[in-house]
């Protein structure tokens, strides 16, 4: 497993113990470097300065070293709450030159040092507080010399990755190397393309990973996040502007130097204008395709066919997807359905996105439909001299009401044509007519739209309809004939019996 990290080059920084190694400056520490607190000597030091002042912190930063010959402990200075104070204010060592004001270190420094736990370390006579000084400021030079020597370098590998086949991919395992962490990239989708080493995370690691890439990409966000899951660190960095992202790029590490950070800019910049170019091929290859399902639409496949070299084989399934994102949903359906081995056909139409594929293999409708939150139509199998009707069948099926998100034309309309007339327009219609005999019932509190569609689910039987109603059939035949007259229709003959059958199911209740 990849360990998260802070990346830095490889090259000595500039801390505490490097000073301590410098041998011709012959600094020696005085402190017991166990009784320390871990990685005291090895934070990294801004600066060094010089100061004999009582209590120099007005003017010192945190993360320096302050060097001392002690002449301020001559006077009324507590050496203990002076050495307080360069720990509370942030620095990181004290220097004591001896042999200058006093001989040795005194024995009340070195007890306040360890009391407050201060690296204490020796500048020898013969060693001039210049010198160390300029010693490290030598080795910030020498640091970011190498920063940039390894950005430099960085880039040019980066750029020659760029050239490779599959150069997206190249140039992402080139940055993993480079900065010796996992490193992926996510698409529009929230799917990981690729990633370096391919085997760095987990899989519980990746999953809870994706879920975050996700949020940032449902949210539009644009500027880097760092987050935390488990013990490791990630970086994210969106590719693209705004509600247009293209992806994604997640990196194992705390965080980056200037000099890093201007390398992985670098790759997004290279990766948002390769997914650009993508993008723009994916787009004429769409518009390709939605030219190609018109001769489909007129149930001829052979100039689909002779285009693309093969299409689903016959019958066929459509599936028609509406308000979907259609660059990332086609993005990721062609990834699952090249996992499945799945042959088919999409394209983008006004009414949607328009898919095809073989009777049997339409299984991933259903994933599709989760992953996006959308609701797809689905079509009865169908011959390619059929295929305007499978597609009306998915348009049908797509705007038939319910919570589905796969809504399949044979479970919601296949078998009623009632069902299938049952527009906006036919409702508004059919309460219409029903209104005089529902206001009726409201008045008196009446059953006379129940007892008239009792009756006639029995076959305009009174016998066995007033038995399921409770009542006398002569009661019955009385509420059929006023319902009757309320509608203003004569249900004795059977075209009107169907006409009042059809508004009772086409009304709401």
């Amino acid at each position: 497993m990849c360990t998260t990290k802070e990346y830095m080059p490889d090259t000595d920084h500039p801390t505490l113990r490097a000073l301590l190694h410098r041998r011709d400056l012959d600094l020696t520490l005085v402190s017991d470097e166990q009784a320390l607190p871990s990685g005291a000597l090895d934070r990294e030091l801004r600066w060094v300065h010089s100061s004999d002042l009582a209590d120099p912190t007005p003017f010192l930063s945190e993360d320096l070293a302050l060097l001392t010959t002690g002449t301020q402990f001559d006077v009324d200075t507590e050496i203990d709450v002076y050495v307080r104070r360069l720990s509370d204010r942030g620095v990181l060592g004290l220097g004591f030159g001896t042999e200058v004001h006093r001989s040795g270190i005194p024995d009340e420094l070195l007890a306040a040092c360890d009391a407050h736990a201060m690296p204490l370390f020796e500048v020898p006579y013969r060693t001039p507080f210049i010198a160390v000084a300029r010693a490290h400021s030598e080795a910030i030079a020498a640091q970011a010399y190498a920063r940039r020597s390894w950005a430099l370098d960085t880039q040019r590998a980066l750029a020659l990755a760029a050239l490779r086949p599959h150069g997206l991919d190249a140039t992402i395992s080139e940055l993993g190397r480079r900065l010796d962490a996992w490193t992926g990239m996510y698409d529009a989708a929230g799917a990981l393309r690729f990633a370096h080493p391919r085997d760095g995370l987990d899989l519980e690691t990746l999953a809870l990973l994706g879920e975050r890439v996700m949020e940032v990409l449902t949210r539009g966000l644009e500027a880097g996040q760092a987050l935390t899951i488990g013990t490791q660190t990630f970086m994210l960095f969106t590719v693209g502007r705004g509600g247009h992202l293209r992806g994604v790029i997640a990196l194992a590490l705390d965080a980056l130097d200037p000099e890093a950070r201007t390398v992985v800019t670098s790759v997004i910049a290279m990766a948002g204008l390769a997914l650009e170019q993508s993008e723009q091929l994916a787009r004429s290859r769409r518009r390709l395709h939605t030219q190609l399902l018109g001769s489909l639409r007129d149930d001829d496949p052979s100039l689909a066919r002779r285009v693309l070299g093969s299409i689903p084989a016959a019958p066929v399934v459509v599936a028609v997807a509406a308000d979907a994102p259609a660059g990332p949903l086609v993005d990721w359906w062609e990834r699952r359905r090249s996992e499945h081995g799945t042959a088919s056909f999409v394209a983008e139409t006004d009414d949607g996105v328009v898919i095809c594929v073989s009777a049997g293999d339409e299984a991933l409708f259903d994933e599709v439909a989760a992953r996006f939150g959308i609701r797809i139509g689905i079509s009865a199998p169908e011959p390619y001299d059929a295929f305007s009707r499978a597609h009306a069948q998915a348009l049908t099926a797509l705007r038939q009401q319910g919570n589905s998100a796969a809504v399949r034309y044979a479970d919601s309309v296949g078998s009623s044509i009632l069902s299938a007339l049952a527009t906006d327009e036919a409702r508004v219609v059919a309460e219409s007519r029903l209104a005089p005999l529902r206001a009726h019932d409201q008045r008196h509190t009446g059953d006379l739209e129940k007892s008239l569609r009792t009756w006639l689910e029995h076959d305009a039987k009174a016998e066995s309809a007033a038995a399921a109603l409770g009542v006398h059939r002569h009661t019955l035949r009385s509420r059929i004939a006023q319902a009757g007259g309320l509608l203003g229709m004569d249900l004795a003959s059977f075209p009107a019996r169907a006409e009042v059958w059809t508004l009772l199911q086409t009304a709401r209740d």
